[in-house]
């Protein structure tokens, strides 16, 4: 359902204005979970006018190309009623048995419900919050911005690679909402506008995510719908995070540069007061004393550092990169680490975190609790959109909307496939505005065309997140997009006046790295 928000009058009916008459209502895009809800039910109902089929599966378990055919569900409208009711616990912890595929809690056989990725977003959703906790990150993004005042290529670039940084390895996005206080101020000083602050924030962080290497959010969820390991086309989604950081970086340089020379040129304007302020914030930012970084803060960092460095390592098939065959035996070294021992990992670290900073045993305790709470959201859209797959597994329509697609693909090449699936998610994006949801929900239908079309799944999760994070960069659903602009005080029309040259080019990019990607491999 969507909601609706109306500014309401002391003592009035919450639909009246001040004179009586009904207001007009602001509509509100509905959360990603209502919208999951909604996708619940009618993927439900249409379970009923779908006819039931299913592949012939490999030794892998994949899906047979050509061997479709009808098969009757077996299921009563009692059966399904009960699918409804139980799919989010089907989504955390339903169990698949080995000989009907049907998923139920009680089930035995193997684990398809997303307990393992919902444990893990709640692990590191507590490590994120403890290190934000301590001050490091935000003083350390803070004094290198402070350094560089007086160089403003350098400060757009340094800062938009820290951004992306973050935001390739962990989702840094909606974290960027709290640096605007910092980063506009800088820019006035330095004789840029509001929309070079806007370009350095937003597209920083965006460009990282829409390169996701080991992004949990992104590709973690995503390869695991896939049934493949978060380091697979690690090496793909390095390179275009090398290339499109430094396309965008040139873009929003180049802006400014343009801005500096001629104001007049600004796409945002500049408000009352910014020119007259500019003197005066650059002296600001000249001379105000920026908080130091302790011992403490630099070692909550290399720490930091150092967990998602190991965590790389742990799940990179190092045999299978460093050689090119996928099916390279793995060296003695590798730990093939998956969702499990990753939780584990980030638990172990907020304690260690927490510990390094001194935050004591109580402090450390609610730290950890608060940050699992604030990431029950995305871990329960996660569960929600694994418990529409169960609904289509058990009424056996999943195989049928594969084949429907199967066809589409069939016979065309393997670059025009990663391509393809690009472009097609590109409206799955705006309509489920959840990366974890999206990636949830389309992944068991496109790996398996991947299978069909010879590539590697590893390419079409990198084909997935991409769509999502080029999305993301610019449609009003996104916090951090509408948020940005707002606290920019920039109008989200000259925003996209400002971002559509730079989209048009890294849409070409993406098409081009997926093709040379799904050729190569």
């Amino acid at each position: 359902m969507p909601s609706f928000e109306a500014k309401t009058p002391v003592g009035g009916d919450p639909a009246e204005g001040p004179s009586g008459r009904r207001g007009r209502r602001k509509f509100t895009f509905p959360s990603a979970l209502t919208v999951l809800a909604v996708v619940t039910v009618a993927v439900w109902l249409l379970a009923f006018l779908v006819p039931s089929g299913q592949y012939d599966r490999g030794d892998s378990g994949a899906p047979v190309q050509g061997t479709y055919h009808r098969v009757g569900s077996g299921q009563s409208f009692v059966d399904r009623l009960n699918d409804l009711f139980l799919s989010p616990v089907n989504g955390l912890y339903g169990i698949q048995d080995e000989k009907t595929s049907l998923v139920a809690p009680d089930n035995a056989g193997s684990l398809y419900g997303s307990a393992g990725v919902f444990l893990f977003v709640l692990a590191i959703g507590a490590f994120i919050t403890v290190v934000f906790a301590t001050g490091a990150l935000d003083r350390g993004i803070g004094r290198l911005a402070h350094r560089l005042r007086e160089r403003g290529a350098l400060l757009i670039a340094g800062v938009m690679v820290v951004f992306s940084v973050l935001g390739t390895v962990e989702g840094f996005a909606e974290e960027t909402l709290g640096f605007y206080g910092l980063i506009v101020p800088l820019m006035l000083a330095l004789g840029y506008d509001r929309m070079t602050a806007v370009g350095v924030i937003i597209l920083g962080a965006g460009v990282g995510v829409l390169c996701s290497t080991v992004n949990p959010f992104a590709t973690g969820v995503a390869s695991s719908a896939a049934d493949i390991s978060l380091g697979d086309g690690i090496v793909l989604r390095c390179a275009m995070w090398l290339v499109l950081t430094g396309v965008t970086v040139a873009y929003v340089i180049r802006y400014a540069r343009r801005v500096q020379r001629d104001p007049e040129r600004s796409l945002s304007g500049f408000l009352p007061g910014d020119h007259d302020a500019r003197d005066r914030e650059r002296g600001a930012a000249g001379t105000a004393e920026v908080p130091r970084l302790t011992g403490l803060h630099k070692a909550v960092l290399v720490v930091t550092a150092l967990v998602f460095t190991f965590m790389i390592f742990s799940v990179v098939p190092w045999s299978s990169a460093l050689t090119g065959d996928a099916d390279a035996t793995p060296y003695g070294f590798e730990l093939g680490w998956s969702f499990p021992q990753l939780a584990a990992l980030f638990l172990c670290a907020a304690v260690l975190v927490g510990l390094v900073a001194r935050m004591g045993e109580q402090r450390l305790s609610s730290t950890i609790v608060q940050g699992a709470a604030d990431f029950v959201s995305p871990a329960l859209v996660i569960l929600l959109a694994r418990g529409v797959t169960t609904i289509m597994n058990n009424s056996k329509i999943t195989d049928t909307v594969l084949h429907s697609i199967e066809g589409v693909v069939k016979g065309t090449s393997s670059g025009l496939f990663a391509v393809i699936v690009f472009l097609v998610n590109l409206p799955l994006a705006f309509l489920i505005p959840s990366t974890s949801g999206h990636a949830t929900l389309a992944m068991p239908i496109l790996a398996p065309l991947a299978d069909f079309a010879g590539v590697p799944r590893a390419v079409v999760v990198t084909a997935w997140q991409s769509a999502s994070g080029w999305m993301n960069l610019w449609v009003p659903t996104t916090a951090v997009t509408i948020g940005g602009v707002a606290l920019a005080k920039v109008g989200y029309d000259r925003y996209l006046r400002f971002v559509w040259p730079l989209l048009a080019v890294l849409a070409v990019l993406i098409c081009g790295f997926l093709a040379l990607g799904a050729v190569l491999s």
